[in-house]
């Protein structure tokens, strides 16, 4: 059977990550991960390096896709990377703020980087904000504004001379709560009906990758789940 595709997950390991990488292989697309652990299920691993500042990672990570693709376009980069820190003003603002920035921004700007190099025109390239992050986050500062700049990226990269190929989406997705492992783990008592399923986001994208039910170029989805139905709502 022809290959459907190629991929790139950043975040492949992490939950939403590696049901994405398990979602796109079941059907045929060949894909890389690119996380601080490998992914075994994926065609090629690329590991940052935590020790390495941004401009070195990204130089790194751009060699070593670089050498995987050996010339062939991506139809889809999918940047699930990501966490979680709460903190106000009056405790832990610097610190969670710098983490959040790491994990959500760092990874959104280096999956642009590949984007503009790599992706085919009329491919996707899609970032992870967040429903919380259009409005104020007093007990999360950090968190909000990390996810308000992956925001600000994805309706820039939209935009005409953003640096992207022709016809390129960028698109974002806002989650609310996804239901992995960990967020049960830490919230046994939620409704989680009210909780995305990773194989409604790892579909979602699947689709986007496959050129089906694109969203408007520059959208900021919202994923509102309730009673274990999903709808996506433009911001």
């Amino acid at each position: 059977m022809a290959q459907a595709g190629r991929v790139i997950i950043y975040g492949g390991r992490g939950a939403l990550g590696a049901k994405c990488v398990s979602q796109f292989k079941a059907n045929n697309f060949w894909v890389g991960s690119i996380d601080m652990a490998e992914n075994p299920e994926a065609d090629v691993n690329i590991l940052v390096k935590k020790d390495e500042n941004l401009q070195q990672q990204e130089s790194s990570i751009l060699d070593s896709v670089n050498s995987a693709l050996n010339g062939s376009k991506l139809d889809g980069i999918f940047c699930v990377a990501g966490g979680w820190a709460g903190g106000n003003a009056a405790k832990d603002l610097v610190k969670n703020a710098e983490l959040m920035w790491q994990q959500s921004v760092c990874s959104s700007l280096i999956s642009a980087s590949i984007a503009a190099k790599h992706l085919k025109d009329g491919g996707v390239v899609q970032l992870t904000g967040a429903k919380a992050a259009l409005e104020g986050t007093p007990g999360m500062i950090g968190y909000g504004m990390a996810k308000a700049a992956v925001h600000h990226l994805t309706k820039s990269l939209s935009l005409k001379d953003s640096g992207l190929p022709e016809g390129a989406y960028a698109v974002a997705v806002l989650p609310i709560t996804l239901d992995t492992p960990m967020n049960r783990k830490w919230m046994p008592k939620a409704d989680f009906s009210s909780w995305t399923s990773l194989e409604f986001v790892s579909q979602l994208f699947l689709d986007w990758a496959s050129g089906k039910n694109l969203p408007e170029n520059g959208s900021l989805l919202q994923l509102v789940t309730k009673n274990n139905q999903t709808e996506v709502v433009p911001s």
